[in-house]
């Protein structure tokens, strides 16, 4: 019999979203509360569930060789709204998953309306929940309101941690001149929804990419509120000015490679080469990759605009900044997501200090099914350690160390290590092998509980 009580859930983004899913989907009521739009944040641009604020693409899709591919094959294997929406709305982008991030939220918005156990919310949670909400899911993202962080450190006594996170800017693809640029992939690495040829790509020789790195660090910034200037970047997602300021050389080892591509317009190689990938299912925009940035919106237009190929660029959206906010969770979160000095409350998505969209998405689903296990009267295990989903949670809740915890995406070196010998190239595969395994068993034995 479907339990009567809900389970709240607080915060609309991935993360809620996916545990909001999870809950009804296992039979168990959800009212979930979002604030947009009745209260804005400073990254958001509409009121829509699972909005995407920065970047498109959830990355790899690779279940073999790659951890966040393999997240990917393990939260489909888990039933994950999220990866659903992603699947039906795909854009080319070599051997990554990107989607048009309004199809993509519209998509989760309309199937979560249409769940006849879940009731949405418009309204911001000021405080810490009432006490007859016996059962919460806190998943307000990065973006958590000031009210609701106060009422949490309150609460705990314990400093949460913080770091900044930048936005690349998108491009019309009509104003992009394809007389310098060119479509590839890297290596014409075909991916999900993609021919090999996914990407535009902006050719710089030595002379202008100096001159580029150049008018990078001396650019015109975002000043800081004094009390925001002791806060560190995410090293996953640093502005591309800062990554020019660690070396001449750090943006042609890094987001502008040259490697795997071949300009069909001249014969030699370029010293460094701008990609920039589909960012709706219309292929009109393109966002610029790696090109998140702190650079004041003039500077941006000014600097960006010296690329060869985007000299006319018009931007549909210029890049920024904001400050996200996370838990030190080894510290304050229990084996299954919930709060060690109010275990009503359990949290998800990056908050949690996961980053990701794909991470974000995964600690949702989990935080969703341990709460639909614990209000139906059922065990609570978590997935085993040899799986993505297992691995992920298990450094955020003890296997990092909470001196020193920062925000960390999925990734093989979180995994216990194979038994016995593998040669280096079969390592990968092999751990995906074993995880979709287990995962597999730990699903039947979840589902039959």
């Amino acid at each position: 019999m479907t339990q009567s009580k809900p389970v709240h859930v607080i915060g609309g983004g991935l993360a809620g979203s996916e545990a909001a899913w999870q809950l009804v989907r296992h039979g168990v009521p959800v009212v979930l509360h979002e604030m947009r739009p009745v209260r804005g944040t400073e990254a958001h641009l509409t009121g829509n569930l699972a909005e995407l604020v920065c970047s498109n693409s959830f990355r790899s899709d690779d279940a073999e060789k790659n951890a966040v591919g393999l997240l990917h094959a393990e939260m489909r294997l888990s039933n994950s709204l999220i990866l659903r929406a992603a699947d039906a709305n795909q854009v080319p982008a070599g051997g990554a998953l990107a989607v048009d991030r309004h199809g993509f939220s519209a998509a989760v918005e309309a199937a979560l309306l249409a769940e006849p156990l879940l009731t949405l919310e418009r309204h911001e949670v000021m405080d810490l929940p009432p006490a007859e909400w016996d059962s919460v899911i806190v998943a307000t993202g990065p973006l958590t309101s000031d009210a609701l962080a106060s009422a949490v450190h309150g609460l705990t006594g314990a400093d949460a941690l913080a770091f900044f996170d930048a936005i690349a800017p998108i491009v019309h693809k009509d104003s992009i001149d394809f007389g310098q640029a060119w479509f590839q992939s890297r290596y014409d690495k075909k991916g999900p929804g993609g021919d090999g040829a996914d990407y535009i790509n902006c050719p710089m020789n030595k002379e202008q990419y100096y001159a580029f790195i150049e008018a990078l660090k001396t650019g015109d910034k975002t000043d800081f509120k004094e009390w925001e200037k002791s806060t560190p970047y995410f090293e996953g997602c640093l502005p591309i000015e800062v990554m020019a300021s660690r070396g001449v050389e750090t943006l042609a080892h890094g987001p502008m490679k040259p490697v795997g591509l071949t300009n069909p317009h001249r014969p030699e190689k370029a010293y460094a080469v701008v990609q920039l990938r589909q960012d709706n299912a219309l292929g009109t925009i393109y966002n610029m990759v790696g090109f998140q940035t702190k650079l004041k919106h003039g500077e941006q237009a000014r600097i960006f605009r010296t690329i060869p190929g985007l000299e006319n660029a018009e931007f549909a959206r210029l890049g920024g900044l904001h400050r996200n906010t996370f838990l030190n969770s080894p510290a304050l979160l229990d084996g299954s997501l919930r709060l060690k000095a109010l275990p009503r409350l359990r949290f998800a998505g990056q908050i949690t200090g996961v980053e990701g969209y794909v991470e974000s998405a995964a600690i949702g689903l989990l935080a969703g099914r341990f709460a639909a296990a614990e209000r139906l009267g059922r065990a609570i295990a978590p997935p085993p350690p040899t799986t993505a989903l297992g691995a992920l949670i298990g450094h955020i809740t003890g296997g990092a160390d909470a001196a020193t915890f920062q925000p960390m995406n999925v990734n093989f070196g979180l995994f216990p290590p194979l038994a016995g010998k593998t040669k280096r190239f079969d390592r990968k595969p092999a751990m995906s092998r074993r995880a979709l395994a287990d995962l597999a068993a730990w699903l039947d034995l979840k589902e039959a509980a």
